[in-house]
């Protein structure tokens, strides 16, 4: 229909052209005019028809090509204006992924980090003093009747000391603790010998748990030891076959068996339970395991107390170690 609008315009066109140049030609310019009008009347409403045809198409073919709504024309952001920058967005939390759901996909959930806090540092362990070869049978009230501590040099480290020519080095700790050592604990008194043995004899009574040094003349120097409890006790007669300065002490495999928490060894000090020296007693050549020993347990002293060796205070062990020689014949009954 368009098409035969436009053709009868292109029509009406060239006819007027025609028509004007013949006009022009025989100078009949009134027929020209006329013709002109006729001509730009009909071409006119041709147009105006086609106008008309024009806009009640174009709804259908609008409605024909696009399926949907047209697409919101893009809004052109506006320029910023120079100035203060803006302010950068505040960061989202991370999102917790799963990797596992039973019923669709869950809401992502928010991620809150708790901010890191330093760990307080483990408890320091308090650090056990040695304890005695065996359990103490006596008493707090008697412990704190009978304790007096020992007093070193003022705080200060224990040098070195040069060994007694008769110390063993090999069981022996070079330090110089004697100073240390409370002299005032001290239960050696001369007294009548009631062992009429000779001179250099040591003479252990377990039952009146003393300790006779026989100085010949019917003399002899008397200590208060503490003696093996039940099933500890032994006797029988031995010699002196080591002496050690401020000894080390290796509990045997047998005591370690009874006492787990035992060191396996522990070089001399004054928490050492061997004390400040030691006599080692051998039956020929062969160590009994027995000894004569200082202690770190004052309070034992008197009593059935350890696992057979013979203890006594330190400032009384130190005394007999000097009178004492290897070798020396020692009875314990």
């Amino acid at each position: 229909m368009i098409l035969r609008i436009v053709n009868r315009c292109f029509t009406n066109w060239l006819t007027f052209r025609r028509k004007a140049h013949r006009a022009t030609r025989r100078m009949d310019i009134s027929v020209g005019e006329k013709e002109l009008c006729m001509s730009s009347k009909k071409n006119f409403r041709s147009l105006l028809l086609a106008g008309l045809m024009l806009g009640a198409a174009a709804p259908q073919a609008s409605a024909q090509f696009w399926v949907s709504e047209p697409p919101a024309p893009a809004v052109k952001p506006k320029p910023q204006k120079l100035g203060k920058p803006l302010p950068k967005p505040a960061a989202q939390p991370p999102v917790q992924q799963h990797s596992f759901f039973l019923f669709g996909d869950p809401e992502p959930q928010p991620v809150v980090r708790q901010p890191l806090r330093a760990e307080p540092p483990p408890p320091a362990r308090r650090q056990q003093a040695a304890r005695p070869i065996d359990e103490d049978v006596v008493s707090p009230a008697a412990r704190e009747s009978l304790l007096e501590p020992e007093h070193g040099h003022g705080g200060a480290t224990p040098g070195v000391a040069a060994l007694p020519a008769d110390a063993d080095p090999n069981y022996s700790t070079p330090v110089d603790l004697d100073p240390g050592v409370n002299y005032k604990q001290t239960t050696q008194h001369v007294v009548s010998d009631p062992t009429n043995e000779p001179a250099g004899t040591l003479t252990i009574n377990t039952g009146k748990r003393k300790l006779y040094y026989s100085l010949g003349d019917g003399q002899a120097v008397e200590y208060s030891i503490a003696v093996g409890k039940a099933g500890f006790a032994w006797k029988g007669e031995a010699t002196v076959g080591r002496k050690a300065f401020w000894p080390g002490w290796t509990p045997p495999p047998e005591m370690i068996e009874r006492r787990p928490e035992l060191p396996v060894h522990m070089d001399g000090s004054m928490s050492n339970p061997l004390g400040a020296r030691a006599l080692y007693l051998f039956q020929g050549n062969k160590d009994t395991l027995f000894r004569i020993h200082g202690t770190n347990e004052p309070t034992s002293i008197g009593h059935a107390a350890s696992s057979g060796c013979i203890r006594m205070m330190n400032a009384d062990v130190i005394d007999l170690y000097g009178r004492v020689t290897k070798g020396a014949h020692v009875v314990v009954m």
